[in-house]
């Protein structure tokens, strides 16, 4: 009988505890080392994982296919993914470690289809945009080792750009196989105008006159992309930033209302608990005892 393929949490860590935390990162030394250079093939099934290689070299392991690294490379694994890898003692890099809830899987755009699926990219340090992802990567490492103002927002853009360059990357160099149409460029001009203003509660109909595209139009693009309507990614938005303030900030609710654009605390009350089943209080209090568990 062959050996069923354990899950982990982190290389060996078996997953009878929740995380306590949405993204970790750590050299791939320090782990492998305590392996033997050697993480046989488990899986990880909350989790999506970026490693750098940096030097060195090894054997990466997708299922049953192995694939030789050659640095320097990235390598994406995406969650229940059988996985293992082999290093030679001089490697050098970063693992990084991502919450699958932090992070925008199940997107029905070529972009969420490849992270859904492992690569291993080679970089080629004389292309700027591959020079650009390992400068990113050296400083997500360093961001995450200091407790800088604004940390997990520096942290969630260093992941977000080195993703999006990776994936064109990928693509052997063509900066438009991701937007492969002008559904897939609308909606990635979509979340950039949802970043910049979804604390101002702008309604559908914004969105879809900066599109240039009538709100009927503009709610087809969202639904055959992400399978939402336009105003359940806005509040999408506002509930998933308002997660990360209740974790990671001491704020109140009333400060956090106030932030996220809520003139009414009450209202801000509601709102969470329409879309999550629990007002922020109660939410806020049960995450952090799942977490002080952990």
């Amino acid at each position: 009988m062959s050996r069923p393929v354990p899950t982990y949490d982190l290389y060996g860590e078996n997953t009878a505890r929740g995380p306590d935390f949405w993204l970790h990162c750590e050299t791939i030394r320090s782990r492998s080392s305590l392996h033997q250079w050697e993480i046989c093939l488990h899986r990880h099934e909350s989790f999506f994982q970026i490693l750098y290689i940096e030097s060195g070299s090894g054997d990466a392991i997708f299922g049953e296919r192995s694939h030789t690294i050659r640095p320097p490379a990235i390598i994406t694994v995406p969650p229940g993914l059988n996985h293992g890898f082999r290093f030679s003692r001089d490697i050098d890099g970063l693992v990084i470690t991502l919450l699958r809830s932090h992070h925008p899987l199940g997107d029905r755009s070529q972009f969420g289809e490849w992270l859904a699926t492992p690569h291993l990219t080679p970089l080629d340090p004389d292309n700027a945009e591959a020079a650009y992802v390992m400068q990113t990567l050296r400083r997500l490492g360093d961001e995450f080792e200091n407790r800088r103002s604004g940390r997990n927002e520096t942290l969630g853009a260093y992941v977000a750009l080195a993703l999006r360059l990776t994936a064109r990357i990928s693509h052997e160099g063509n900066s438009y196989e991701l937007v492969s149409n002008e559904n897939e460029r609308r909606m990635e001009i979509l979340n950039e105008l949802l970043q910049q203003h979804f604390r101002s509660h702008k309604p559908a109909s914004f969105y879809a006159s900066e599109l240039g595209i009538s709100p009927t139009h503009l709610t087809r693009i969202v639904r055959s992309t992400t399978g939402s309507t336009p105003h359940e990614l806005i509040a999408g938005k506002l509930i998933e930033e308002a997660k990360r303030q209740l974790v990671f900030t001491l704020s109140s609710v009333q400060e956090i209302s106030f932030r996220l654009g809520f003139a009414d605390p009450a209202y801000f009350s509601r709102f969470f608990l329409k879309y999550t089943g629990e007002t922020p209080r109660v939410w806020r209090v049960k995450e952090k005892v799942r977490l002080e568990r952990a």
